[in-house]
């Protein structure tokens, strides 16, 4: 009998190999993977919109749809005014030169940030790749423009000199692909783009650049099943090189959106400002009008880093994690003004980051008496953190969360209050003042 034992054990636990789960490719399994811890701790990232619509540098990433898709007047105007007739987006492509980009100078200022991970657009709508793609041929930074692996680059550059684990977000779609375009216009019937664009592309940056972050978007209104994105997901999570430490997004079909994969994204710049069953993430931008960088952008466009705080705790104390925009010029420069906002969050976060990273949320976000003050929870010291983002008028801190419980000895009896540290609102040379309540 002692014979059969071994196939008895494969038969009642089909679902494992050597120790390990196998997810089947289906949103049931998928769905059931626990997310990998280090994405909660982190709390925060830093995405990297880059490509070859930071040429035009003006209105937005979308320039290329709104300039011939949506015709919309600045865009036009804007060709016409600046560029001979004829010239074509594909014709910036040899502009995005990316001369003064250096890695490890990029490297340096995300760590002064205080951000835990990155996340680089390796290819975003317009199709550009950001590495050599061999499905991408003559519309990548190897073979036009740079002539630089910029993925691999930057990858190298924040492995070996920061603690933040890097991630790339990949378009399923592209607004212009020809392939892509017969494919919807059979109602995605046929899968001639995925199959031999967008999906190779998946695996390829996954064995080659070993993201910890695929963050999947632009799914052209296409289904889950069009994409195929259950079947890469299984592949990720089983038997992919990172299948241990990789966290995914939720934008990887039509409809799929704040229902399914790792984390929940739901929209743009979302933060709904309670609690949420699911750990979810706050994507959103430095320029309030853009995710690229932009020539035309004005100082009024851009948030104060007391905005910054601002979303970093709110989102934190719901739960959330924040991933902070910035758009780095053709020319591979971080602007100015990013690298002060960077910079200025890592001011903030080096005194204040223990009520933010590896907290969860208290059985209250925000307070019930004083506006603006928002909860965090560190469950190994048991300790609350208040963080009020603005000073009281009178001077008094008033909170009408924190109880009074019982405590006692065998002599006596008295009230005290929870444990909980107060971090004070920034002040103008980001100094911060601490103490316990």
């Amino acid at each position: 009998m002692s014979g059969l034992l071994p196939s008895v054990l494969l038969l009642a636990l089909p679902g494992l190999l050597g120790g390990r789960p196998r997810y089947e490719p289906t949103w049931a399994s998928l769905d059931a993977r626990p997310l990998p811890t280090w994405f909660d701790e982190a709390k925060f990232g830093v995405f990297i919109h880059w490509g070859v619509f930071a040429v035009p540098s003006f209105g937005s990433e979308w320039f290329w749809w709104y300039w011939q898709k949506e015709k919309r007047e600045p865009y036009v105007k804007f060709m016409k005014a600046n560029y001979p007739p004829g010239f074509s987006y594909e014709d910036f492509g040899p502009l995005f030169t990316a001369e003064f980009f250096d890695p490890n100078q990029w490297a340096d200022i995300l760590k002064a940030s205080g951000a835990k991970y990155v996340v680089l657009t390796s290819k975003h709508h317009e199709g550009f790749t950001l590495w050599g793609s061999k499905y991408s041929w003559n519309w990548n930074a190897v073979d036009v423009g740079p002539k630089r692996d910029l993925v691999a680059e930057l990858e190298t550059s924040v492995r070996n000199r920061t603690d933040l684990r890097f991630g790339l977000y990949h378009s399923l779609f592209e607004w212009f692909n020809p392939l892509f375009l017969e494919d919807a216009s059979n109602v995605f019937k046929t899968r001639k783009f995925p199959t031999s664009k967008s999906l190779p592309e998946l695996y390829e940056i996954v064995t080659k650049y070993q993201p910890e972050i695929v963050w999947s978007d632009g799914d052209g209104n296409a289904p889950d099943t069009y994409w195929n994105s259950t079947g890469f997901l299984a592949w990720l999570y089983n038997d992919s090189p990172v299948r241990d430490t990789v966290v995914t997004n939720d934008r990887w079909g039509a409809g799929g959106i704040c229902k399914h994969g790792g984390f929940y994204t739901c929209s743009d710049r979302y933060n709904p400002g309670h609690l949420l069953p699911h750990k979810w993430e706050n994507c959103m931008t430095i320029d309030k009008r853009s995710w690229g960088y932009r020539r035309n952008a004005n100082l009024e466009d851009y948030l104060t880093v007391e905005d910054l705080v601002k979303q970093l705790v709110e989102t934190v104390s719901c739960g959330g994690n924040l991933l902070m925009n910035i758009g780095p010029t053709h020319d591979g420069r971080i602007a100015a003004i990013f690298e002060e906002r960077l910079r200025q969050m890592g001011a903030w976060l080096k005194v204040n980051g223990e009520a933010i990273y590896e907290t969860k949320p208290w059985r209250a976000q925000n307070d019930t008496v004083t506006p603006d003050v928002w909860y965090t929870f560190r469950p190994k010291e048991g300790k609350v953190n208040a963080i009020f983002l603005n000073w009281p008028n009178s001077g008094i801190l008033e909170l009408g969360e924190p109880q009074a419980r019982l405590a006692e000895t065998q002599d006596k009896q008295w009230s005290e209050i929870e444990d909980i540290d107060i971090i004070a609102p920034l002040a103008s040379t980001l100094t911060q003042q601490r103490q316990n309540y």
